[in-house]
């Protein structure tokens, strides 16, 4: 079981692929970090931001999850706007 509560019927590939990785980072804070995000938002993101979710799911876990508990900063060339999101999801425990 991955956790997700989406499904990902009416989605296109990308988005698939996308919501299928965040679900299976190889550690479980990252999973229902990730995982939770991209089940509230995949559907809404536009390409652009597809495109940043792309890169930042190819940062290491350890890195990652530092960034986001605030513990050490991500470069800034993955410090985006959806980075940004992403952290204030994780804060707000909901809503993207």
């Amino acid at each position: 079981m991955t956790g997700s509560t989406r499904s990902s019927d009416g989605l296109d590939d990308r988005r698939k692929r996308l919501l299928f990785r965040c679900w299976h980072r190889g550690t479980r804070e990252m999973d229902l970090i990730l995982g939770r995000f991209a089940d509230a938002a995949i559907a809404d993101l536009r390409d652009d931001e597809l495109d940043q979710f792309e890169r930042l799911i190819e940062v290491p876990d350890v890195d990652l999850y530092a960034a986001l508990s605030g513990g050490k900063p991500l470069p800034d060339e993955e410090q985006g706007s959806l980075f940004a999101r992403i952290k204030g999801f994780r804060a707000l425990g909901d809503g993207a």
